[in-house]
């Protein structure tokens, strides 16, 4: 899309003593609308770019309520965090027993403090959260998101099924096992919504899956750097599903920022910078259904009996591949 044909808010925000200041930058796009038709309000979705405190997870509870506080002063409906939020997607050093362990041990689980902030939180401010965390269960950990609505409740909770094995941090979590979609009850009306986490958007399965589930916005924590063809990934899973898409990565110089969010047509609807900030991507959700009434992609055309090849297991020695621990990957083990 040209950058003439594009509409960017630019929610900055700069951390100094405690304080944000804001400042609005617009640019164009031929399908935003400027001014807000009451009768049919956007659904606001915040990008919450932010750097880490590394595993101090203290640090960084403190930072995403001060950053999920100033995404609701700029009329947010959902604010999402980036991947694994709790411990700024730490990586432990070396392959030993104890340090898997050790950093295993940082996994936390619906009940604690973490998350009961963000869910008071989510209550007292009337606006939904997505925060990603480090959750404890059963054997070893899962990289999770959990959504949780405007009243507190937690909606939903997915856990990365494509994780990255070919790390060894991700080898010590557990996959999840089901891409599960929400009705999410927000100021602007209900939405379906599902997420997927980072590795996920490689796959087309994740996001196809979303959508046979009944995904209208699929919400996406990220941790990596990202280039043109990754970011393409988005919008390409949007259009090819007729989904909205939103996905929060971490800035400059943990990774390279770049926060973007694409309507159910795949056109872009904000793209960050690698800076430090908080954007607004903002959803106009009658145009995604009237789209999805009509568009040949989504589920419209497909032929599901051809696809038996999918679910299958084999796969051509060209594809073979060992994990973080120079073991051989096996998906089904998992």
């Amino acid at each position: 899309m040209k950058q003439s044909n594009r509409r960017r808010f630019l929610q900055q925000t700069t951390l100094a003593s405690g304080a944000a200041s804001l400042s609005l930058l617009r640019g164009t796009n031929a399908h935003a609308v400027e001014d807000e038709n009451p009768s049919n309000p956007l659904l606001k979705t915040a990008l919450l770019q932010m750097l880490s405190y590394g595993n101090d997870q203290e640090k960084n509870r403190n930072k995403g309520v001060h950053f999920c506080r100033k995404a609701a002063e700029m009329g947010a409906d959902i604010a999402l965090m980036p991947e694994i939020w709790n411990i700024g997607y730490t990586r432990f050093e070396g392959t030993s027993k104890q340090a898997i362990q050790d950093w295993q041990a940082q996994a936390i689980g619906h009940d604690s403090p973490f998350i009961r902030t963000f869910r008071d939180l989510a209550k007292t401010l009337s606006m939904a959260i997505g925060v990603t965390y480090l959750e404890k269960w059963n054997g070893a950990p899962r990289n999770s998101i959990s959504l949780i609505d405007r009243r507190g409740n937690i909606v939903l909770t997915y856990a990365k099924v494509h994780t990255c094995d070919f790390k060894t941090m991700e080898c010590c979590c557990t996959p999840g096992d089901d891409f599960p979609v929400a009705e999410l009850d927000t100021a602007k009306g209900k939405v379906h919504v599902g997420s997927m986490i980072c590795f996920d958007r490689e796959n087309p399965e994740s996001a196809r899956i979303l959508m046979l589930n009944g995904a209208e916005l699929i919400l996406t924590p990220n941790a990596c750097g990202l280039d043109s063809r990754r970011l393409d990934q988005f919008k390409t899973r949007a259009f090819e599903n007729a989904t909205a898409a939103a996905m929060t990565n971490y800035p400059a110089p943990q990774h390279n920022g770049h926060s973007i969010a694409f309507n159910a047509e795949g056109e872009l609807v904000v793209e960050a910078g690698e800076q430090e900030e908080i954007f607004l991507a903002s959803f106009d959700l009658e145009q995604i259904r009237r789209h999805r009434q009509k568009t040949i992609w989504g589920n419209a055309f497909r032929r599901p009996q051809r696809y038996g090849a999918l679910i299958n297991a084999p796969k051509e020695a060209v594809f073979a591949r060992n994990n973080g621990f120079e073991q051989p990957f096996v998906a089904e083990n998992r």
